[in-house]
């Protein structure tokens, strides 16, 4: 269930935006009804943008990984969708999602994702998303975003040195890293929360399908 009604991001949360080609979006939170829509857009990304989403082969979404996605209590797990409609249609396209969830061992880090699908990279749909979901999060007493990207993509590591990013640790083929979601009250020359986002999250819309590993429940058959 979603909770804190006061908060801008709660659960009445209804935000229009226009992307870069003029394309009209509309913000919201996800809802167990978007499940079919969610496993349609899963579908459109490419396998690269899988493989960067997912930082793995993720070649379908199970009905208990919909679930999860879909059934969410917006609160310690949000998502937020972008959503289109055709004109004169009442039917929603599904454009993007990101999403955080709190760690159980530290409740002010989440661990957030972006995905957006391939026809809308480069159109400024990532930023949004992410300025979105850094509100939301910081609404709900969330102070850093831990994400993982692959190791190799240099414009992304980039970035986070940029905005000065905590890499946490390196594995063979990723990195984890933390990202404050507000200026350091210990460091007045920082830069702000919107400037951080954009600058990595210019990555989710032109060198990312997403930011992040998926934190979907792994099959019965995985081992991770």
């Amino acid at each position: 269930m979603l909770q804190r009604s006061g908060m801008l991001t709660g659960p009445s949360f209804r935000e229009e935006h226009v992307l870069d080609d003029g394309t009209p979006i509309v913000l919201r939170h996800v809802q167990p009804s978007d499940a079919a829509e969610l496993r349609r857009g899963f579908e459109k990304l490419s396998p690269s943008s899988r493989y960067r989403r997912f930082l793995g082969g993720v070649h379908s979404l199970s009905d208990e990984r919909i679930r999860y996605l879909t059934s969410v209590d917006g609160h310690d797990h949000v998502a937020i969708v972008a959503v289109t409609r055709a004109p004169g249609s009442a039917e929603e396209t599904g454009l993007g999602i990101a999403r955080f969830i709190r760690l159980a061992d530290d409740p002010t880090v989440a661990e957030a994702a972006i995905t957006v699908i391939d026809d809308f990279q480069g159109k400024g749909l990532g930023r949004i998303l992410g300025l979105t979901l850094a509100r939301a999060g910081i609404e709900r007493g969330i102070k850093r975003f831990r994400g993982e990207v692959l190791a190799n993509n240099e414009p992304v590591r980039q970035l986070l040195e940029e905005v000065g990013a905590v890499v946490h640790r390196e594995r063979d083929d990723s990195l984890v890293f933390d990202v404050e979601l507000g200026p350091d009250e210990s460091h007045p020359g920082r830069r702000s929360l919107e400037k951080v986002a954009r600058a990595i999250l210019r990555a989710a819309s032109s060198h990312l399908g997403g930011l992040i590993r998926g934190f979907v429940p792994p099959e019965p058959h995985e081992n991770r």
